[in-house]
C-alpha cells in the first residue's frame, strides 16, 4: 500500500484511497479500537490504522475472522470507547450472529461497521447486497458517493452513532473504497481520547435472553422510527431542484454517475435529484415533499432494489400516485458506470438510448488485447505443493481424488494443469464440505485450504471431521501471511498487526491435538515431501484422520525479504542442447516464467521472473534445467 501521510494536520489537502479516506474519517472521529479480518475490498482501512497505531495513540487488530473482530470492537464500544471494525461484504457473512445481537443492545460509545461491498465480483465469489443487513438487524446503513464524502460521512456515521447509542453499518463499494481523491482534513486528530472504558453491567441489556430481548428489541424499534423520522437532512437526503415534475432517487455512487449523465444531457435543470447518503432506513419526509407534485421518478442504485422497496412504500402510505421506474431500466447486476446510467436515464426519458460519446470515432484497440486470467507467481509454494499431492496420489494409487477449495491464492488451483480445487465457496468451506462428500462418495477427497483461513474458519470443520469420523484429508498451505489480501499477518506469522512480536500459533500442532496424524513436508524439497504425502495417503486408506501442513513462505514475501537482506536467490536456465522438447516443466507446471518462443518447439526460462525455488529442475527428465546464477549461500533463509 503507498504510503499517506494520514496523520496530517488540519487544512492539508493530501490524495486518499477511498479506504484510507474511512480511516481518516475515523482517527478524526476519536477512534480508540480497530479490528478487522483483511478481505478485498476491505483491507487498507485497518491496515492503514495499523501503520499509525502507536503514533496516534490507538489500539488495532488484525483478528482470526470477522465474528470475533466485531465481538472484540463491540465490546469497546459498549465499555464507552469509540470503535471501528471493517470487513468485506461476505465478511458479514461470518459476523451476522453478533450484528444482529448489537442492533438489540445498542452501545455506548460510538460503534462504525464497514462492509465494503464488491458489485461486480472483482474479488469476490458473490456480489451481494449488504444494505439488507441493515434491514434485517433494524441498524441504520450510511453510505458515500465517493472517497471525499466517505471521509466525511464517517465522521456523521459516528455522530449517528452517538446520537441513538446505536450501532452504525457504514457501506462502501470497491469503487470507493480503490478510488483515489484529494481530501481537505477537516479537522486534526484529537489528541486526547478516549482509550479506556468502564463497562456497566447492566445484566438486562446485555443478556440477551428471551425476556430481556423483547424489551430490548423494543427500544431497536424506537430507534428504527427515530432515524427515519429525523434523519431526512443533509448529508444524509440531500434534495437539488425541488418541485421538478421527474425525479431521480439516487443512492450512494449511483448519485455520482447521475449528476455527471445530466449534466452530459444538458437536463440538469429538467429534474429533481435526491441523493441518498442513509438508504437505510430511508426518511420519509425529504421524499413526500419531492414526489408530491412529480409525475415520474426514476429509482438509481447498484444491485439490489433496496431503496425503490423503500420508496414504493413511502408513496403507498402517503397516497402518492407516481409513475416509479428503477430495476425496468437499471441493471440489478454488477457495477453502475456512466454509460450504463446515461442509457437508463434514456429509456427513463422514452426515447432511444445513446451513450454521450456515440457521435465520436469510436477507439481503434486492434490488435485486441489478450486476456490474463489470474496465475500463480513464480515460485509459488502452492505449485510445489499441488505436484506433489498429484504425483503421491498416483503413487499411492488414490483413484479420482476429489480436492476441495477454499478462498485463497490456491483457489488458481482449479485450473490446468492441477485441477486441486472441485468447490470454492466461502471461507473454511473446503473442510466442512470435505467432510459430507466423504460420507456419500466412493472418491478419495481431500480439503486445501490456506493458513490464515484454517485459523479463520477450518478450526471447527477439522473437530468436525474427527469427531463424526470422516474421511477426508486435510491439507494446509502454509506459507506464513494473509497472502491474497496483501501479506497481513495472522496467528502463524509470529507478528501482530502493529508490528509486535507474538505466539506463532502452530497449525501442525492444533491438527495434532484434535486427534489427525499430521505430515509437515518442506515443498521445495520434491522427492522427499511426495514420499511423505503418499506415506500420508496410505494412512488415510487405513481409515485413520489425517492432515498435511505444506510450509514454504509467499514467494512475493521471499522476494521482498531477499532485497531488503542483501540475499541473492538462485536463477535457472534450460540447456537447448539437453532439451529434448518434451514440454513437462511446462504442462505440469505451469509457471509463468517458463515460456515457449514463437516458432520454437523448445521452452526457455526467464530470468527476470525466476524466483528459484528450483521445481522445474527437480521435474525435468532430462536434467536439462539448471543453475545459471547461484544465490547467496544463505539464499533458503528469504523462504523459511
Amino acid at each position: 500500500m503507498p504510503k499517506t501521510d494520514l496523520l496530517a494536520r488540519k487544512g492539508s489537502k493530501i490524495l486518499l484511497m477511498g479506504n484510507e479516506a474511512i480511516a481518516r474519517g475515523a482517527l478524526e472521529a476519536g477512534i480508540c479500537f480497530a479490528s478487522a479480518y483483511p478481505g478485498t475490498p476491505s483491507t487498507e482501512i485497518v491496515e492503514s490504522l495499523a501503520s499509525v497505531a502507536k503514533k496516534a495513540g490507538i489500539y488495532v487488530e488484525w483478528s482470526t475472522n470477522e465474528k470475533v473482530a466485531f465481538e472484540a470492537a463491540y465490546a469497546a464500544a459498549i465499555s464507552h470507547v469509540r470503535s471501528l471494525v471493517a470487513m468485506k461484504h461476505v465478511g458479514v457473512n461470518v459476523a451476522a450472529d453478533i450484528l444482529m445481537s448489537s442492533g438489540y443492545a445498542g452501545t455506548n460509545a460510538g460503534f462504525v461497521v464497514v462492509s465494503a461491498d464488491d458489485p461486480g465480483q472483482h474479488s469476490s465469489q458473490n456480489e451481494q447486497d449488504n444494505r439488507w443487513y441493515g434491514m434485517i438487524s433494524h441498524i441504520p446503513v450510511v453510505e458515500p458517493s465517493s472517497p471525499r464524502e466517505a471521509y466525511k460521512l464517517v465522521k456523521e456515521a459516528y455522530r449517528l452513532s452517538e446520537k441513538y447509542k446505536h450501532p452504525v453499518i457504514f457501506r462502501s463499494t470497491t469503487r470507493i473504497s480503490h478510488t483515489r481523491q484529494p481530501v481537505l482534513l477537516e479537522e486534526d486528530i484529537p489528541a486526547e481520547k478516549k482509550c479506556r472504558g468502564k463497562f456497566e453491567r447492566t445484566i438486562e441489556r446485555w443478556v440477551l435472553v428471551p425476556a430481556h430481548g423483547r424489551k430490548q428489541k423494543r427500544r431497536m424499534m424506537s430507534v428504527w422510527k427515530q432515524v427515519r423520522e429525523e434523519e431526512g437532512h443533509p448529508p444524509f437526503i440531500t434534495v437539488f431542484n425541488p418541485g421538478r415534475r421527474k425525479v431521480v432517487v439516487a443512492d450512494g455512487i449511483a448519485y455520482t454517475h447521475v449528476a455527471e449523465a445530466l449534466e452530459l444531457m444538458g437536463k440538469t435543470d429538467e429534474y429533481t435529484v435526491v441523493k441518498v447518503n442513509l438508504p437505510v432506513p430511508l426518511p420519509y419526509k425529504p421524499l413526500v415533499e419531492a414526489l408530491q407534485d412529480a409525475k415520474q421518478v426514476l429509482i438509481v442504485e447498484e444491485l439490489d432494489p433496496v431503496v425503490e422497496m423503500q420508496v414504493k412504500q413511502i408513496m403507498y402510505e402517503n397516497g402518492l400516485a407516481v409513475d416509479l421506474h428503477g430495476k425496468d431500466f437499471v441493471p440489478e447486476n454488477g457495477e453502475l458506470d456512466l454509460d450504463t446510467v446515461y442509457r437508463s436515464i434514456a429509456m427513463f426519458e422514452g426515447r432511444e438510448p445513446a451513450a454521450p460519446w456515440e457521435p465520436m470515432k469510436p477507439l481503434d484497440l486492434t490488435p485486441k488485447i489478450p486476456p490474463r486470467p489470474p496465475v500463480m507467481c513464480p515460485g509459488c509454494p502452492h505449485r510445489n505443493t499441488f505436484y506433489i499431492v498429484k504425483v503421491a496420489a498416483n503413487k499411492a494409487r488414490l483413484k479420482n481424488p476429489i480436492f476441495t477449495g477454499d478462498i485463497g491464492c490456491y483457489t488458481l488451483g482449479y485450473q490446468k494443469p492441477f485441477y486441486t480445487q472441485m468447490t470454492s465457496f466461502e471461507m473454511g468451506g473446503s473442510i466442512g464440505v470435505a467432510h459430507g462428500l466423504s460420507k456419500v462418495v466412493d472418491e478419495p477427497v481431500v480439503a486445501v485450504i490456506g493458513d490464515s483461513t484454517f485459523y479463520h474458519a477450518g478450526i471447527p470443520g477439522s473437530i468436525n471431521i474427527a469427531y463424526n469420523k470422516g474421511k477426508a484429508v486435510v491439507l494446509v498451505l502454509d506459507n506464513y501471511y494473509t497472502a491474497m489480501t496483501g501479506h497481513q499477518p495472522h496467528p502463524g506469522t509470529g507478528k501482530t498487526a502493529m508490528g509486535e512480536e507474538t505466539y506463532r500459533v502452530p497449525i501442525e500442532k492444533i491438527l495434532e491435538t484434535i486427534g489427525f496424524e499430521t505430515y509437515v513436508i518442506n515443498p521445495m524439497n520434491v522427492k522427499e515431501s511426495i514420499n511423505k504425502v503418499a506415506e500420508a495417503f496410505e494412512k488415510y486408506k487405513e481409515g485413520k484422520p489425517v492432515a498435511i501442513v505444506s510450509k514454504m513462505k509467499c514467494a512475493l514475501q521471499a522476494i521482498r525479504d531477499a532485497r531488503h537482506k542483501g540475499i541473492k536467490l538462485p536463477v535457472y536456465t534450460i540447456l537447448q542442447d539437453k532439451c529434448t522438447g518434451c514440454m513437462v516443466c511446462v504442462n505440469l507446471l505451469g509457471c509463468p516464467a517458463i515460456v515457449v518462443p514463437k516458432g520454437s518447439k523448445k521452452p526457455v526460462i526467464l530470468p527476470e521472473l525466476c524466483a528459484g525455488c528450483g521445481l522445474c529442475a527437480q521435474v525435468c527428465p532430462f536434467n536439462a534445467i539448471v543453475l545459471k546464477e547461484k544465490g547467496s549461500p544463505n539464499w533458503l533463509e528469504a523462504w523459511f
